[in-house]
């Protein structure tokens, strides 16, 4: 069992330095073409702090290890608003814009309705609860309507903004053949930490005596989530707390979208024992982070912080002791 911690802990590791390779490398590049930090939270930023997710998921759907992907896809999303939304609004309150209220907070919502009610059909009608292909295909067929009128959305707003006289720099200008090689350095990262997180995590579940789904929920979730929460704390460090929310809010979107359509197109994810509750849990969540949105002038403060952070932490410890 301590081999399968070590192997996990070094897939993690992988995919976290691949992540902040892509991330580094898509950045750069998205900011070299003149994409706004808002933007660029909700779309390069969020596909590139959820591509470990998606390797982990696209490699647990091929080996048929569906409740795992089931769990990390769900325990990402309550770790992006319960941990990382919460560290970084105690870090500093976050303002969150207008846009990101009226707009991509309730597509977030949306994306998770659709999620519950796919994943629930069956057990709605007394059956098996399962995402299946049919599924996978109408979630990603309303990733590209979002990704459709998000990339419309930029381009409006490049073509109504003046040039900017200067702009901080969230990450360091380098050259194109730069960006692009470290992005492709950081899928190789991915890509290869994946299959050995996976490979950790299935022993590691075995040796435990829980089920896939658990491990995929805490461990999983939350070690491939860490790339958010570093872009997340730095954004917001350096004066840009509209990426830092953008990053969370879109990497929900693409975990419920891109990567559960993704894993269960290419085979079918069960909702495990428990999954319901799961579903209940990130739509509570993803409501609460809407409704502290709103309040305080449009600021996250350190108490809604907290509230969000308790109610993570116990979710997740009743999770684990069930």
């Amino acid at each position: 069992m301590t081999s399968d911690l070590l192997t996990t802990l070094f897939g993690l590791a992988l995919l976290l330095g691949g992540g902040d390779l892509m991330v580094r490398g898509a950045s750069a590049l998205a900011h070299r073409l003149g994409v706004s930090p808002l933007a660029i939270g909700l779309t390069v930023v969020a596909f590139g702090t959820s591509a470990p997710e998606l390797a982990v998921n696209i490699t647990a759907a091929v080996r048929g290890s569906g409740g795992m992907s089931f769990g990390n896809i769900m325990g990402s999303n309550m770790a992006n608003i319960g941990l990382i939304v919460a560290a970084t609004a105690l870090y500093k309150p976050l303002h969150v814009q207008s846009p990101v209220i009226v707009r991509e907070l309730p597509m977030m919502l949306l994306a998770t309705a659709f999620a519950a009610v796919l994943g629930l059909d069956a057990w709605m009608r007394g059956g098996e609860s399962i995402y299946d292909r049919s599924d996978g295909l109408i979630l990603l067929l309303l990733f590209t309507v979002f990704i459709y009128y998000t990339v419309n959305d930029v381009i409006a707003q490049r073509r109504a903004r003046a040039p900017e006289a200067s702009e901080p720099e969230i990450t360091p200008r380098m050259g194109m053949g730069t960006a692009l090689a470290l992005t492709l350095i950081g899928l190789a990262g991915l890509i290869y930490g994946a299959d050995v997180t996976v490979d950790g995590a299935v022993g590691l579940a075995r040796g435990l005596g829980v089920s896939e789904a658990v491990i995929g929920l805490t461990l999983v979730a939350i070690g491939t989530s860490l790339p958010e929460l570093s872009t997340s704390l730095l954004a917001t460090a350096k004066g840009f707390p509209d990426l830092a929310i953008g990053n969370v809010v879109g990497s929900n979107i693409f975990n419920l979208l891109l990567v559960l359509g993704a894993s269960s197109t290419l085979r079918a994810v069960p909702v495990p024992v428990g999954g319901a509750f799961d579903l209940a849990v990130v739509g509570f969540l993803s409501l609460l982070l809407l409704v502290t949105s709103y309040t305080r002038g449009q600021h996250i403060i350190r108490a809604e912080a907290v509230l969000l952070g308790i109610c993570y932490l116990g979710y997740m410890a009743y999770r684990v002791h069930s």
